[in-house]
C-alpha cells in the first residue's frame, strides 16, 4: 500500500500541533508542514512578551466559549474532544510544565517561549515530520488521487489530504485561494486593539493604570470590566481589548470613531457614589480634596478629575460647591470619551473573520465541502479574548483535525 500524505499550510501553532499529533498518532503517514515565510511558530515566539501564554486557566466548557466572541457554539462542540486541561497534560507529557498567573493567564515555568517552540520541533523531529520553509501555496485543488497544490517556486506538491492552518488573513482578497474552492468567507476584521484618543490631555499619564474599570461602547450594550492602562496614543489594558473583540464588527462600522462611557472605581456606580458622597464629605470634611483621595486612584489621575471638575488645589470637601461635585462624581464613574482611530496590540495580531463555520465539522474540522480537507486555528471565523484563549484554539482544533486524519489515514 502506498504511503499516505498529509499537508498542513501553516508554521504556527495550530500547524505543527496538527502535524505533529497527526504523525504521533500514525507512524506510516508522511506528514510535510509548508511555512510561507523564514520563521516557524512566530506567533508563539512573541506571544506573551516573549513568554508564551499558552492557555488560560478555565476548565469549565460554559464558561471557556464565553471567551470567544465568534465561534461560542462551534467551540462548545470541540472542546469537547480537547480542551485546556488536555493542553496542560499535552505539554507536561512532554516535560514542559505551565504555571498559572494571578489573572489565570498560563506560561511554561521557564517564562520563556522558546520553551514551547522547542518542544514542538522536537515532536516534529521525533515523528519525522518534514517542514518546507518559503514557500507559499497560492491554489489547490482536489482531485480524484488527492490534493495538487501550486506553489510560488512553481512545484506542484501533492497530498491525501490537506490541513489549512495559515492564520487570519487582514484582507478579503487575500482569501481568494480559498474561495475559488467553493469555501465562503466571513470578512476578516482586526479583533484586538487598543483605542486611540489623539490630542485627548488624560494622554498625558500615560502608564497610569486602575485594577477595575468599567468601559461601555455609549448608544450600544457593549461593556467591558477589567484592569485599564492609559498610554501615549489613548487606553489600553484588559478591559479595553476585551471590548475591542466583542465590538469588532461595530467598530469597523464606525470607522472606529465612537464615544465610551467610563467608570473608573467600578464597584462604585453614579447612584451609589451620590449616595455616599454625603459620609464622604463629612469625613474628610476639613482636608483638601487634592490631597485625600478615598478611591484608591493613582495620584495623578486623582489630581486629573480634580482638574477636568473644575476643582483646585484649596478646595476642602466641605466647601465642594454642588456644580463640582456632580461633575467629579460623574467624571469618576460615568467619563464620555471620545475615541478616534485604533491601535494593533503589540504584535499579536488578531483578526475575527475567515472560513464560515458552518461548513467545518466540529468533530473533526473536516470541510463539509471538500473531502480531506481540514482546517485549524485562525483560518477559521473563531477569535478569543486576549489571555491564551487564541492559542488554546490553536491547540484545540489542531488536535480535532489531526486525529481524525490519522484515523482516515489507517483506514
Amino acid at each position: 500500500m502506498q504511503q499516505r500524505k498529509l499537508i498542513v499550510i501553516g508554521g504556527g501553532a495550530a500547524g505543527f500541533f496538527c502535524a505533529v499529533n497527526a504523525a504521533r498518532f500514525n507512524p506510516s503517514l508522511k506528514v510535510v508542514i509548508v511555512e510561507k515565510s523564514s520563521k516557524l511558530l512566530s506567533k508563539v515566539k512573541v506571544s506573551g512578551g516573549g513568554r508564551c501564554n499558552v492557555t488560560h486557566a478555565c476548565f469549565d466548557i460554559e464558561t471557556l466559549i464565553t471567551k470567544y466572541p465568534r465561534g461560542k457554539n462551534f467551540l462548545k462542540k470541540a472542546f469537547h474532544h480537547f480542551n485546556t486541561k488536555d493542553t496542560i497534560e499535552w505539554f507536561e507529557d512532554r516535560g514542559v510544565l505551565l504555571h498559572t498567573e494571578s489573572d489565570g493567564r498560563m506560561f511554561p515555568v521557564t517564562n520563556t517561549s522558546q520553551t514551547i517552540i522547542d518542544c514542538l520541533l522536537q515532536e516534529a523531529d521525533k515523528y519525522k515530520v518534514e517542514v518546507i520553509m518559503n514557500c507559499d501555496i497560492q491554489s489547490f485543488k482536489k482531485s480524484a488521487s488527492g490534493f495538487e497544490l501550486q506553489t510560488s517556486r512553481d512545484i506542484i506538491l501533492t497530498a491525501d489530504y490537506l490541513c489549512i492552518a495559515c492564520g487570519g488573513y487582514p484582507k478579503s482578497i487575500q482569501f481568494e485561494w480559498l474561495t475559488t474552492t467553493g469555501h465562503t468567507i466571513e470578512s476578516p476584521l482586526p479583533s484586538l486593539f487598543t483605542f486611540n484618543m489623539p490630542g485627548n490631555p488624560i494622554t498625558k499619564l500615560m502608564g497610569i493604570s486602575v485594577d477595575s474599570a468599567i468601559i461601555k461602547i455609549q448608544g450600544t450594550k457593549l461593556i467591558q470590566h477589567g484592569p485599564l492602562l492609559i498610554t501615549h496614543w489613548g487606553l489600553s489594558g484588559p478591559a479595553v481589548l476585551k471590548l475591542s473583540a466583542f465590538a469588532a464588527e461595530e467598530l469597523a462600522e464606525k470607522n472606529y470613531n465612537f464615544s465610551i462611557i467610563l467608570n473608573w472605581i467600578y464597584p462604585y456606580t453614579e447612584a451609589s457614589l451620590r449616595t455616599s458622597w454625603p459620609d464622604l464629605r463629612n469625613e474628610y470634611a476639613t482636608q483638601k480634596i487634592m490631597q485625600r483621595n478615598p478611591f484608591g486612584l493613582p495620584n495623578r489621575l486623582w489630581e486629573y478629575f480634580q482638574v477636568q471638575s473644575g476643582i483646585n488645589d484649596e478646595v476642602r470637601w466641605s466647601s465642594i460647591t454642588s456644580i463640582q461635585q456632580n461633575k467629579l462624581i460623574q467624571n469618576l464613574t460615568a467619563q464620555v470619551m471620545q475615541i478616534s482611530g485604533k491601535t494593533t496590540f503589540k504584535e499579536e495580531f488578531v483578526t475575527c473573520g475567515g472560513i464560515q463555520l458552518g461548513e467545518i465539522d466540529a468533530n473533526s474540522m473536516g470541510s463539509k465541502i471538500i473531502s480531506g480537507l481540514f482546517f485549524a486555528g485562525e483560518i477559521m471565523n473563531v477569535d478569543g479574548i486576549t489571555g491564551g484563549f487564541n492559542f488554546q484554539n490553536a491547540w484545540t482544533s489542531g488536535y480535532i483535525a489531526a486525529k481524525k486524519i490519522a484515523t482516515c489515514s489507517l483506514e
